[in-house]
């Protein structure tokens, strides 16, 4: 048991007191990039995961809600069974701990990602996502993302800074990319990390509380372009047709691969800016240094991407020149 720790005495109290589950024992299962907690809990000899979310930092009402709506167009996320929303405190069906990201190799990675890419229909196709009340990934939301490169990664990280027109002309062509797309439900995280491999063969979804409505491409790049895991661009292509070809047969696209592979592009170029804002200040502010080590891959998604539109030349000179010198030059990257 784990008994040091005031918000874990409360958790396992409401558990016992207010659940009336009988506590065998508790250990921590994982953290995550927020400020959320996980343990497992090993009740009647079996085990479950508790979620502790300060209310001061997170809302559960969120995960809840998101949750059902998964439930609802058969996304495989863990069933909700007891929530505290007063305290911040969720008991959850236990995925195990077989991460995806664990389990990939060159033999099984091909029938894993099928499986991966098969989850994701049904956020690009049920109706119950399709017509949800979510927040819509709009203009705004798009740039207080890639805001995160700047201001966390290049000024605080690096303590360098972005050409404004250069930059203001990146952002233009990767929201045009991503608002001429068709909406779908996005979950945002959809990757090595958020997946689990459950004994049955299939994968679970954590992590969706985020969802919105928004780009297609945006969570088929999360998986296939991971920042913690990467496969050739032949293996990746591979992947993308066979999934375009499910999209189309769902009638979810119209445009040729040509246009959706741009589109799957400039959506992780997005992405990855994103991210490597988001491991920066993981770093400076929530003392979370492990993320970057994923900071070189991310960033070379990002050059790599450059190099392919002409119209982002100009940026794929200034990040080899300047900011990936200056990350190679830093005491991070060690």
């Amino acid at each position: 048991m784990i008994l040091n720790d005031l918000r874990i005495i409360t958790l396992l109290d409401w558990l016992e007191n207010d659940c009336l589950l009988n506590v065998e024992n508790c250990e921590s299962a994982s953290n995550d990039a927020s400020f959320r907690r996980y343990f497992r809990v090993t009740i009647e000899g079996k085990t479950f995961i508790a979620m502790d979310a300060p209310p001061d930092k997170e809302d559960i009402a969120p995960f809840m809600r998101i949750a059902n709506l998964f439930k609802q167009a058969n996304v495989n996320t863990p069933t909700l069974l007891q929530h505290n929303t007063l305290d911040g405190f969720l008991l959850l069906e236990d995925f195990g701990s077989q991460w995806l990201l664990d389990e990939l190799n060159d033999e099984n990675a091909a029938e894993l990602y099928g499986v991966a890419l098969r989850g994701l229909l049904p956020l690009h196709t049920h109706e119950t996502l399709l017509n949800a009340d979510l927040p819509c990934y709009d203009e705004t939301l798009l740039r207080r993302e890639m805001a995160l490169f700047e201001e966390w990664f290049v000024e605080q990280l690096l303590d360098s800074e972005l050409p404004p027109d250069l930059w203001e002309n990146v952002q233009q062509v990767l929201i045009q990319s991503a608002l001429e797309q068709p909406v779908v439900c996005v979950h945002r995280d959809y990757h090595s990390r958020n997946l689990m491999v459950l004994p049955t063969g299939e994968l679970g979804v954590l992590d969706f509380q985020d969802a919105v409505l928004g780009a297609l491409t945006y969570d088929i790049v999360s998986l296939l372009r991971d920042c913690y895991i990467d496969w050739s661009d032949e293996q990746i292509e591979m992947w993308l047709r066979n999934y375009f070809e499910q999209l189309k047969t769902a009638k979810v696209v119209d445009c040729d691969f040509v246009q959706f592979k741009r589109w799957f592009d400039l959506m992780g170029m997005q992405r990855h800016l994103k991210v490597c804002g988001i491991f920066a200040r993981l770093h400076l502010r929530d003392d979370k240094s492990e993320y970057l080590k994923s900071i070189p891959r991310t960033l070379n998604y990002i050059i790599k991407v450059c190099g392919a539109y002409p119209e982002l030349s100009e940026f794929q000179t200034f990040l080899a020149q300047q900011i990936l010198l200056a990350w190679q030059r830093s005491k991070f990257q060690n």
